[in-house]
């Protein structure tokens, strides 16, 4: 029929609708018929994860949304009915708190996984970017979430971390007032962190369907980091890898049911657990694990507005990225110096992140400093010079031919791809 679409769906009902709002074709092609490389290990996992655990944070923020009272006379006392009347609210608390943590977790994992992979170089550079601009969201997102149970380490975690805004020239006071909604956190500001912590999730899913068309127009990097060069080099993505990403998603949920149901409590801070009282000052002011390699950074300069520019140049970096690597090999299975320097990178992000929790004194400022040194020393020094320096080993010709031949080793007598000089 002219002007329909040509549907090749049996069930008489759903060719109905799919002739007129091709949606059930549209699902098909870019997922169960979808080329993806024959050779994804589950790091490849991460990527459904992270939009499942999406979909829950939405839920549950939903859910609770219609109990809490954005005021700063109520809001604690919300937060505690939500606990012990609302039913099952102890629940569904428990998971939001809990899933921001998994969700910066499987992230953060997704991330290192593109950086070891080399999954942010051409032509997936707007595909990495993308991915950051996520990361910034998600980090805007937790930050005023985690302000709105209006405890004690809500209240200064707020307070210290709005302030920093302060540090820039002429217009920072300004900017400061203007994020407060007056001269000081109060209502106005907990209304409008409300506000954008419900609106910013939203966004995000805009973000991610970008992210998603984006890596469906270019297909998916691979633990090799060539190209598939033919049919012989994928598998459709249903039912190879929903059936694999199916059985990630059953050991993440296991883990995170785990962290929600016996140990709820244990990567939060037992002072949020106490009213905000802007008269008592904490002992020690943290933000959530997930900010402390950036806090870290902060404050491993004696500077104020020193520390803000480099926080903030830590994300900026990233942008950066796909320029600032040379080498035109992605995967670090076949860069053997880089894979040092890479795991490197993470034993001093874990290090930036310990000191974070940690007061700014002693040796932990110490290891801030050199961990800060490292960082930016990692992809505005090492990686450019690295590129250009470092041999790597050869590619194999197709992935068929390493994944039949073992896995990315070379099989006996096959010819190797000649490497271009970086």
């Amino acid at each position: 029929m002219v002007g329909l679409h040509n549907s090749d769906i049996k069930n008489p009902t759903l060719r109905w609708i799919d002739q007129r709002l091709p949606l059930i074709s549209l699902m098909q092609n870019e997922y169960a018929k979808f080329p993806a490389p024959r050779n994804f290990n589950y790091w490849w996992n991460f990527g459904a994860l992270a939009m499942v655990n999406l979909m829950i944070m939405i839920v549950t923020g939903i859910v609770l949304a219609m109990h809490y009272t954005p005021h700063t006379a109520f809001a604690f006392d919300s937060v505690e009915r939500i606990m012990r009347d609302v039913n099952y609210g102890w629940l569904i608390r428990y998971i939001h708190a809990n899933g921001a943590s998994m969700f910066f977790i499987v992230v953060y994992i997704h991330m290192f996984r593109g950086l070891y992979y080399g999954s942010y170089k051409a032509p997936r550079e707007l595909l990495w970017i993308l991915g950051v601009v996520i990361l910034l969201l998600m980090m805007a997102t937790a930050f005023m979430g985690y302000v709105l149970p209006w405890g004690q380490m809500s209240f200064w975690g707020a307070t210290v971390i709005t302030n920093l805004f302060s540090a820039i020239p002429i217009v920072g006071d300004a900017i400061v007032t203007w994020l407060w909604g007056g001269f000081s956190i109060d209502n106005p500001t907990l209304n409008r962190f409300f506000s954008l912590h419900y609106l910013l999730p939203f966004v995000i899913v805009g973000v991610v369907f970008l992210h998603v068309v984006a890596l469906h127009i270019t297909g998916s990097n691979n633990p090799l980091g060539i190209e598939p060069k033919g049919p012989q080099d994928t598998v459709p993505f249903h039912p190879y890898y929903t059936v694999k990403d199916t059985f990630g998603m059953c050991v993440y949920l296991m883990v995170f049911a785990f962290l929600v149901f016996f140990a709820p409590n244990y990567l939060g801070h037992p002072d949020n657990y106490i009213p905000a009282n802007p008269l008592v000052t904490p002992a020690h002011i943290v933000p959530e694990w997930y900010f402390l390699p950036f806090y870290a950074i902060l404050r491993a300069v004696p500077s104020k507005l020193g520390g803000v520019l480099l926080m903030f140049a830590s994300i900026f970096v990233l942008f950066l990225l796909p320029w600032l690597d040379t080498s035109k090999v992605r995967s670090a299975r076949f860069r053997p110096v880089y894979k040092w320097f890479f795991w490197l990178l993470v034993v001093w992000c874990v290090i930036l992140g310990y000191c974070g929790a940690k007061p700014p004194e002693g040796i932990y400022v110490v290891l801030s400093r050199l961990g800060t040194i490292y960082y930016f020393a990692h992809f505005l020094i090492i990686l450019p010079v690295l590129g250009k320096l470092e041999r790597p080993l050869p590619l194999p010709e197709s992935i068929a031919q390493a994944v039949l031949g073992g896995g990315g080793r070379m099989p006996a007598g096959a010819v190797a791809k000649p490497m271009e000089k970086a």
